[in-house]
């Protein structure tokens, strides 16, 4: 038996960041009944959590739980807990961890929020978290999916996946955050969580330039259909179970995060589709992350280093950063060499 399945439930759980999803996922944590922390980098956002029970920020007007409370301090968020999320971006993991890490209770669960491949190491987040937060692999729980966190917070039904490879782990988080809206399934494959997690939003990227360019759905079902093939293919190369990129963690959270107006990502790309620069379509989300940015340099990365042909990522970074016409890389990919599907 696990040494973490013998633990009690796990009632008590700070999730340390404040952005939109890491408050959402706080709320379904609140709403599925359990005494929940939620860290703040900025005080400011914590005490008007405390006072008006929202997030206006970044979750604006959606209202909290009783049961959430919000800080600025770490080690008063991490005190006595019995699980902890960490809900900070995927390139400033490695430095909050160093903050961090120190204060996490030695042998709760910890759950991933964060969906990205770290620039330079070529990490994933699971492994950043591990060596860098010196947290054992079977307490590290990868939550993905479908996860638009503005539809989540409104409490509209959704399904998502807890990837842990110990299972046991993943079925003790599982019921900690299961509500009437929030319902989690739980694999042992995480690395295919996070490279599905990653790659879906280099792949939003490109569907939001297409559908900038005004060129239909037959485009964006292309797109998303050949991204899906080459996440996949890069995450066998890795040791991913194929399934996974069939299930919520591959297909589902690509549909979501491709079709979706709220998706971040496909937004970015459609600004960048009509003309506008990238640190111009980054400044107009208003401090909001799209991971796809940064992802499709360490996505394209880790193909080079392991022999893998992914044109979709290769054409979104050359749209992000060698200033390729968002039309050339449509007109890339459809005169690349025929081939088999």
């Amino acid at each position: 038996m696990s040494p973490l399945a013998a633990r009690p439930a796990l009632d008590r759980i700070a999730v340390l960041g404040a952005g939109s999803w890491g408050t959402t996922y706080a709320k379904v944590l609140a709403d599925a009944g359990r005494d929940v922390v939620l860290w703040a980098r900025r005080e400011s956002v914590a005490a008007g959590i405390r006072a008006s029970r929202t997030n206006e920020a970044y979750l604006r007007g959606i209202v909290l739980p009783d049961n959430l409370y919000a800080t600025s301090d770490v080690d008063e968020a991490l005190d006595g807990v019995d699980a902890v999320a960490l809900g900070v971006p995927s390139q400033s993991m490695r430095e909050n961890l160093t903050v961090f890490r120190d204060s996490i209770p030695v042998g709760v669960p910890v759950i991933s929020l964060a969906k990205g491949v770290e620039i330079g190491t070529g990490l994933r987040m699971s492994e950043v978290i591990s060596r860098v937060g010196h947290i054992e692999e079977p307490r590290v729980v990868v939550l993905t999916g479908p996860n638009l966190a503005v539809e989540i917070a409104q409490n509209r039904p959704t399904a998502s996946v807890l990837a842990c490879v110990d299972h046991a782990i993943a079925v003790q988080v599982q019921k900690a955050c299961a509500t009437g809206y929030f319902r989690p399934y739980t694999i042992t494959d995480v690395i295919g969580a996070e490279i599905a997690g990653t790659g879906k939003n280099v792949i939003a990227l490109a569907c939001g330039i297409a559908d900038g360019l005004q060129l239909g759905l037959n485009t964006a079902a292309s797109l998303m259909t050949r991204g899906l093939n080459e996440l996949s293919r890069l995450g066998q190369a890795l040791g991913a179970d194929p399934a996974t990129f069939a299930g919520l963690a591959g297909l589902g959270d690509l549909v979501a995060t491709c079709s979706s107006p709220l998706s971040r990502n496909r937004t970015l790309g459609g600004r960048l589709a009509v003309g506008m620069g990238l640190d111009a379509a980054v400044a107009a989300a208003g401090g909001q992350v799209a991971e796809g940015v940064v992802s499709c340099r360490s996505m394209r990365d880790l193909a080079h280093r392991h022999g893998i042909d992914m044109p979709i990522t290769e054409a979104v970074f050359n749209v992000c950063y060698r200033h390729m016409a968002p039309a050339d890389m449509i007109r890339s990919l459809m005169d690349r060499p025929h081939t088999p599907e």
